[in-house]
């Protein structure tokens, strides 16, 4: 299917830039999947977003987001991209500091605007360089001269090895590679929506969107399709073993989005860009399950986050303990789910690669880094589902007082701007609760008195109101049928 392109130019001194808009194959499937998971994350921030004092600001950026991840996809040149580009990093920044009453989530959005500036640096210099060698941004012009340049082999650098170092580095910020891997684990102070839309449909793909944008350029430096590969396989493994050691749900999921996004980068090193969009859309359908996943479990649990309070959930949230397995079993790679399809795809071109030496390291590697995601995601669902229900003993032993439980009152609970964060315990003004009680009844109609346990005020878990497990099930069914499915050869 050829580019449909709708134009509004604009002339510069010495060059033509049109704000138009391109679809083909590559910006379809983004398109798809940033509107269809952006859907269920938006109808799942309704129900956990309810009562919050920012509940108009919130969906305010969260629509600004999707927008600027529209822009970014279905722009027909570099300068379009750098907008929706810079525009996502923006939004990010005013996400993840939603609370911005808490000190954490200030550093954190600090920190993930400063890590991305470092990254977007090397676009902006390879954008300048893409000017001056084809004098177009439009990538069917570049794309179409960059295919008569010579491929510079491994230890060359020549012009299309300098413009692929640029493009490389800013998809190594936005997608969170080694060595800018940093701003993605602390992302998580921002509410679990943001979480999931940033790791599963919007932000972190952007880097990948680029390089199979760009690839004839990439394909043209044997020695930068070598870094890319390397680059992804030691991010998957790095990030992989750090996951290992979380106890905060949103943390072990945080790190390894950190680890597929490796998975695809591996991909991409080794020639295999379609697989690499494969993957980038099985993993937006199982890694946004299992964060709104996590929320759902957060919410039911009152806000805690800490696996080690947690355990045997499946029975009183059983519609989210469902869609979580299918969300498991994808990322673990296990047949016929949708992770299976895409993950082993990548394997199998690391391995037969003849794009690069070394497929067989690479390979290794990256299978080590597979059997490390299923140990930790196993790991992360026995300590949430099943075994004993800790979170009794905590109560028990007094870690969770009376004020503690009060301020935890489900009848009288918004999700306030303190109340997200690992660890963080919410303190509500005097009076603060007057006023809202009836309406958070309302949408939290399965807060009812019977999570009280009976005798110490404990606060039992409980399952999520429909407005936030029906999505989870549209996502399951996508987890698993979405390998079936996956990309059309007119999408190829």
């Amino acid at each position: 299917m050829g580019p449909e392109e709708s134009e509004l130019k604009g002339q510069g001194a010495l060059l033509d830039v049109e704000w138009s808009y391109q679809l083909d194959p590559l910006s379809s499937i983004f398109i798809l999947v940033v509107t269809g998971v952006g859907l269920c994350i938006f109808i799942f921030a309704t129900g956990y977003m309810h009562g919050d004092a920012g509940f108009y600001r919130f969906f305010a950026y969260l629509g600004l987001f999707m927008f600027m991840m529209l822009v970014l996809v279905m722009g027909s040149n570099f300068m379009m991209m750098f907008v929706g580009w810079e525009g996502v990093g923006l939004c990010s920044y005013l996400l993840i500091g939603y609370y911005f009453d808490r000190k954490e989530a200030g550093d954190a959005s600090r920190k993930a605007f400063i890590t991305n500036r470092i990254g977007d640096f090397g676009f902006a210099l390879a954008v300048f360089a893409v000017i001056a060698t084809f004098g177009s941004t439009q990538y069917t012009s570049v794309m179409e001269q960059a295919r008569t340049y010579p491929i510079e082999l491994i230890g060359t650098w020549g012009i299309m090895s300098w413009i692929a170092l640029g493009l490389f580095v800013g998809a190594v910020g936005k997608s969170a590679q080694i060595p800018l891997f940093v701003w993605l684990p602390d992302a998580m102070a921002g509410p679990t929506p943001v979480s999931a839309l940033i790791h599963a449909a919007t932000m972190v793909t952007a880097g990948l969107y680029m390089l199979t944008r760009t690839n004839v350029i990439f394909q043209h430096s044997q020695t930068m399709m070598l870094v890319v590969a390397i680059v992804g396989a030691l991010t998957a493994l790095f990030a992989a073993t750090i996951g290992i050691t979380q106890t905060d749900i949103k943390k072990v999921l945080a790190y390894s989005t950190v680890s597929q996004l490796g998975f695809m980068f591996l991909a991409c090193g080794v020639g295999a860009f379609v697989i690499g969009i494969f993957h980038v859309m099985t993993h937006a359908f199982f890694k946004a399950l299992m964060f709104l996943g996590a929320g759902s479990v957060i919410h039911g649990m009152h806000h805690e986050q800490d696996m080690r309070r947690m355990g045997g959930l499946k029975k009183y949230m059983p519609y989210t303990y469902l869609t979580f397995l299918a969300g498991w079993l994808a990322i673990c790679g296990i047949i016929p789910f949708s992770g299976f399809w895409s993950k082993d795809e990548i394997l199998w071109n690391a391995a037969s690669t003849t794009y690069i030496p070394g497929g067989w390291l690479l390979w290794v590697i990256a299978t080590i880094a597979a059997t490390c995601t299923a140990f930790y995601m196993t790991r992360l669902v026995a300590m949430t589902f099943w075994g004993k229900e800790r979170f009794l003993d905590v109560v028990a032993g007094g870690q969770a007082d009376e004020a503690h439980a009060h301020a935890y009152d489900e009848d009288l609970k918004p999700h306030d701007a303190r109340t997200e964060s690992a660890g963080d315990r919410p303190q509500h003004e005097p009076g603060e609760h007057v006023g809202i009680a009836h309406e958070l009844d309302k949408g939290h109609d399965l807060h009812g008195s019977g999570h009280h346990a009976p005798g110490h005020g404990a606060h039992v878990p409980h399952e999520s109101p429909p407005s936030m497990w029906v999505p989870l099930a549209v996502l399951a069914v996508l987890a698993i049928i979405g390998g079936f499915v996956g990309i059309s050869p007119a999408f190829t």
